[in-house]
């Protein structure tokens, strides 16, 4: 009796899934990542194919593939077929045969053979046949938020600091590789495959993966509060590093990644706070336009005073607060009062140096035989004597040098025959006064009776 149900049952069963079948996927929402097939019966009683195995694909079937779909049939455990193209897909490939091949003669020989093969089996078909869809659209509204801070190297001024800074947004992903989403992610599901399954474990890595993006983010100078007008960059960031986890192993790839808010630390925020006031107080244009308005406002705030007296002490206060407040601002930098404080006690102008010496003259000194250059006290060319230099003025019986008209040291009245000349129009004095030029060199008056001393 096992024997003759065995082949009633392989008979039957074959010439049931002599049918061709239709199979079509509904429309997949954004929670759905994958589906499987179902086959497509009347829904009024008319089709005759509803005995028929449910793993079983006979050959001919038809398989129609949506926009944003990935059809993918799998047999015997193993991807045989794959289309991400939109329309109606023809699976001839297969090796349940049918009558309706087009080869009647052929197509009963593999019928045949195909009742003997589950005859072995019990009258079952040793085979299984599926279809499975995937989700190729865009996955978006994927929240995120880091629970933890994350450190974010930023340059604030001249400085470099590492701020801890929290960001929240949205991210999306597709399906970029069908074939390694069901091998390493759903495989062999039951119905449907929804993104909540892998969502936790995706986020969790997400998060993991930022920390070194804004790494390097940080290093092409971008600030962390500048982080929202950079989007692109840090989902190029996150692809690279998250492309041996999600898309070498998983066929998944971001495709936006969204920052709507980044916060710093109150700690970090205030430390900022201090650096960028700091920074403002060493400009001194700028402490200078902060103390000006710090005046404005009190001189607001004294003429708001009805208090009798109470304004003009004010006003006596604020001059003397912004005497202070000047010179500890003009401390900051170098050249006194900061340009355009109102309060700055002008400083006087250093006196300008002296003007440096007249140059000296030729090195050494010439001799009467010619010979220049000489620097001992002989010449160097026949050995006389280096002259002494003419004394400037007259010389006393004391023998004091003097340019008065008496003595400086004794007293004595300046000898009738020792003019000494100076200009009297500028007051220019040769350096000989017993030999002055012609003209004087500074007004071009000559030189007469009129300019004895």
């Amino acid at each position: 009796m096992g024997l003759i149900k065995a082949a009633l049952g392989a008979a039957d069963g074959v010439m049931a899934d002599q049918w061709k079948e239709f199979f079509y996927c509904d429309s997949l929402d954004k929670d759905t990542l994958a589906a499987k097939g179902q086959k497509r019966t009347g829904s009024r009683g008319r089709s005759s194919n509803t005995s028929g195995e449910d793993n079983i694909i006979t050959k001919g079937s038809v398989i129609v593939v949506n926009e944003g779909q990935c059809m993918m049939i799998v047999e015997q455990g193993k991807v045989v077929e794959i289309c991400a193209e939109p329309g109606e897909f023809i699976y001839d490939s297969s090796t349940e045969p049918t009558v309706f091949g087009g080869n009647l003669s052929q197509d009963l020989k593999s019928v045949f053979k195909n009742m003997a093969k589950r005859f072995t089996f019990g009258g079952d078909a040793p085979k299984n046949q599926c279809v499975y869809y995937f989700n190729t659209k865009e996955i978006m509204g994927n929240k995120y938020g880091t629970p933890q801070s994350i450190q974010f190297e930023s340059m604030i001024g001249p400085y470099m600091l590492n701020v801890n800074i929290r960001c929240f947004g949205e991210y999306s992903y597709r399906i970029a590789n069908p074939i390694l989403f069901y091998t390493n992610v759903c495989s062999n599901f039951d119905s449907v495959y929804e993104r909540s399954e892998i969502d936790s474990q995706l986020k969790s890595e997400l998060l993991t993966a930022l920390q070194p993006a804004f790494g390097r983010i940080a290093a092409k100078g971008i600030r962390y509060t500048q982080l929202i007008n950079y989007t692109k960059d840090i989902r190029q960031e996150l692809s690279a590093e998250l492309s041996e986890d999600w898309g070498k192993k998983r066929g998944i790839e971001i495709v936006s990644f969204g920052v709507s808010s980044v916060k710093a630390d109150e700690e970090d925020e205030r430390r900022i706070k201090e650096i960028q006031d700091s920074a403002i107080m060493s400009n001194p244009d700028m402490r200078a336009g902060r103390l000006a308005t710090a005046t404005a406002d009190g001189i607001r705030l004294a003429a708001a005073n009805e208090a009798g007296m109470g304004g003009a002490f004010g006003f006596m206060g604020m001059g003397m607060a912004g005497q202070m407040g000047a010179g500890a601002m003009g401390a900051f930098g170098q050249g006194g009062v900061p340009q355009g404080n109102p309060l700055a006690t002008p400083q006087a102008s250093p006196p300008p140096s002296p003007a440096p010496a007249a140059a000296a003259s030729a090195a050494g000194w010439t001799c009467s035989c010619g010979h220049a250059g000489n620097t001992g006290k002989f010449c160097e060319e026949c050995g006389n004597m280096q002259p002494k230099p003419a004394a400037e003025g007259w010389t006393c019986s004391c023998g004091t040098v003097n340019k008065g008209k008496f003595c400086m040291e004794c007293g004595a009245k300046k000898p009738e025959n020792e003019p000494l000349y100076r200009c009297d129009k500028c007051g220019w004095e040769p350096s000989d006064p017993k030999h002055p030029p012609k003209f004087c060199p500074e007004c071009g008056d000559p030189f007469d009776e009129s300019d004895r001393k």
